[in-house]
């Protein structure tokens, strides 16, 4: 039996507790990403992935439930653990890329490194390694700004993995871009996943992407249920 890189378990999340307006987002929602798996999320917009992912990356707490990574409950942690293991266990890939404008992508790379107490030499080194992969190697010293929408992506999902997560969480990686584009970042996701080995959940509206992951689930009224498309 593969290993389990991410569990929810009965998670529940709501919005406007306790008052009349209350929103139940998440309703004792379970679910299992195994070792070296890719996961599409798909469902309507407010049905509540991002706060799904966002609570798998301990970056909001659920009102009950736990999230294991890697076969520890961290949820419950204190706020420095949780933050240790958000920077050492996930990595983070959004719509919009986040990089650092005045930074060069070699510099976007190089300072989570450095944040974790990676020294300069060897930040440098991994960043250069990663970027290699996904064929920016002759736009390292570029900024954002000079770089197009899917190297922007490109250099953001190496941001993600450039400290060796146990899972990638990616929320709508490819909204931005156009169809052409959305399918060569998300090949350079795939190929960097499958090769460092790490597990991810991809929440997307794209069933072209969608389809070629190793399978779909869907959320319904706050529960996780497979779909095929």
């Amino acid at each position: 039996m593969s290993d389990i890189a991410l569990e929810l378990n009965k998670i529940r999340k709501s919005y406007n507790k306790g008052r009349p307006n209350q929103i139940d987002v998440l309703v004792n929602t379970e679910f299992k990403l195994l070792a070296g798996e890719i996961v599409a999320l798909m469902a309507p917009s407010g049905a509540g992935k991002s706060t799904l992912l966002h609570i798998a990356g301990l970056l909001d707490e659920p009102d009950s439930g736990t999230v294991s990574i890697a076969g520890k409950k961290l949820n419950i942690r204190s706020d420095a653990e949780r933050t240790f293991a958000r920077r050492r266990r996930v990595g983070f890939v959004y719509q919009f890329h986040h990089l650092l404008p005045e930074f060069s992508s070699l510099e976007n790379l190089v300072i989570p490194q450095l944040a974790n107490g990676e020294n300069w030499s060897n930040a440098t080194q991994k960043a250069k390694k990663l970027l290699s992969k996904v064929d920016l190697s002759n736009r390292i010293n570029h900024r954002p700004s000079d770089l197009s929408g899917g190297e922007q992506q490109r250099v953001a999902f190496c941001r993600a993995l450039v400290n060796s997560p146990t899972v990638l969480l990616a929320d709508e990686p490819t909204g931005n871009l156009d169809d052409e584009t959305s399918q060569k970042v998300f090949d350079t996701l795939v190929g960097v996943v499958r090769q460092t080995g790490l597990s991810a959940l991809v929440a997307t509206h794209n069933p072209n992407i969608a389809k070629r992951m190793d399978r779909i689930v869907t959320l319904e009224k706050g529960i996780t249920k497979p779909i095929r498309i």
